[in-house]
């Protein structure tokens, strides 16, 4: 599928806000900021950007005041460069979210709340117990969670049925995919309002039949990165030459179709390729060695490669076309006082930071 241009300020129509509806993004404070940082302020930005009454609380009133102060700087930016998404003014969009100190009064009359705190199975469960006793049979319960499973996160919630993983993938304002996972109590009616949601705020919801570890993302991505690291690791490639396989080659393919689109696409459909390509395929695979251990030892050589001075470049979208801006890529891992992105600490705060310092 190929990038879809968010609308600009330009446009004139207007959604309607729905005044009864309210979207909670549950934070707590925790000190990693790609995850209290970013997911939640654009799961924020999206609701609103659908027109959505947002509510933003967390234990800490600094938090809620750091990120509305951050949602409204990248607001601002995005309609200056015409990437704002929905049709609804920065103006309008932020007159839709607010903070609210108190959780009882954040979840009163909330249909959907989306929790974004670390990754960590007892802070999660503890969150979703204390929502469990106060909201009603209508509010839908979902996690941001990128591998915890339902079965564990939701165990004896007495309104499990409501509940449900929409993990987003980082940062989220950017790349629409959200991977949609049920309990497997969760009622087909939250898969599907869920759904529906995600579809309306302008993301790409997929859902995944049963729970499994890691879901769907996170296979493919593990799996992927279990090779590249054996490769390295063996003296088979370096690995600044393993990503230029990804970037140069698979990257630039599957940023279009996927595996199995390729599969079918490499033959006359897919029995042909089975036909002609699956014993080759079982040769190659029955060579893949065991889960490597990421040792020391090679997370140095990685470390210690070249791959450390080349140019990241991060796709920004901008009013007519996506393009891609040189970052050094240094700057992600050690703070830099004369760049923008100071202090950033993945690619998904570092993306946000070049739209401001952009625009």
């Amino acid at each position: 599928m190929s990038p879809r241009l968010p609308a600009g300020p330009q446009r004139s129509a207007r959604h309607r806000v729905e005044r009864n509806e309210f979207w909670l993004i549950l934070r707590r404070l925790c000190s990693h900021p790609l995850y209290d940082g970013v997911i939640g302020r654009s799961w924020a930005m999206l609701f609103a950007s659908g027109g959505f009454q947002v509510k933003l609380y967390d234990i800490e009133q600094q938090q809620i005041r750091n990120a509305l102060e951050n949602i409204r700087k990248e607001m601002k930016l995005l309609e200056q460069a015409g990437a704002l998404k929905g049709s609804l003014s920065a103006e309008e969009q932020l007159s839709l979210i607010s903070g609210c100190p108190n959780i009882q009064e954040a979840v009163e009359g909330a249909m959907h709340i989306q929790e974004c705190v670390p990754e960590d199975l007892e802070l999660k469960k503890k969150i979703f117990a204390q929502l469990d006793s106060i909201v009603d049979d209508r509010v839908i319960l979902s996690s941001s969670t990128s591998c915890l499973m339902p079965s564990k996160l939701f165990a004896g919630l007495v309104h499990v049925k409501q509940c449900i993983v929409a993990h987003p993938v980082n940062p989220p304002y950017y790349i629409p995919l959200v991977e949609l996972v049920p309990h497997p109590e969760t009622a087909p009616a939250t898969v599907d309002r869920t759904h529906a949601l995600m579809k309306k705020i302008g993301q790409c919801p997929m859902r995944v039949q049963k729970e499994v570890a890691g879901f769907v993302l996170n296979r493919l991505q593990y799996a992927i990165i279990s090779e590249a690291w054996r490769l390295v690791e063996e003296g088979i490639v370096s690995p600044s030459d393993l990503d230029l396989v990804m970037s140069e080659g698979l990257g630039m393919r599957y940023a279009f179709i996927g595996p199995l689109e390729t599969m079918h696409l490499n033959a006359e459909g897919m029995l042909s390729y089975c036909d002609r390509y699956s014993e080759g395929m079982k040769h190659v695979l029955k060579t893949f060695g065991p889960i490597p251990e990421f040792s020391r030892a090679t997370a140095e050589k990685v470390n210690q490669d070249p791959i450390q001075e080349l140019t990241l470049h991060v796709i920004v979208p901008s009013p007519s076309l996506f393009w891609s801006v040189p970052i050094s890529q240094p700057c992600l891992a050690w703070s830099r006082r004369d760049t923008p992105w100071t202090g950033c600490t993945g690619v998904g705060e570092a993306l946000l930071c070049v739209v401001q310092w952009l625009f």
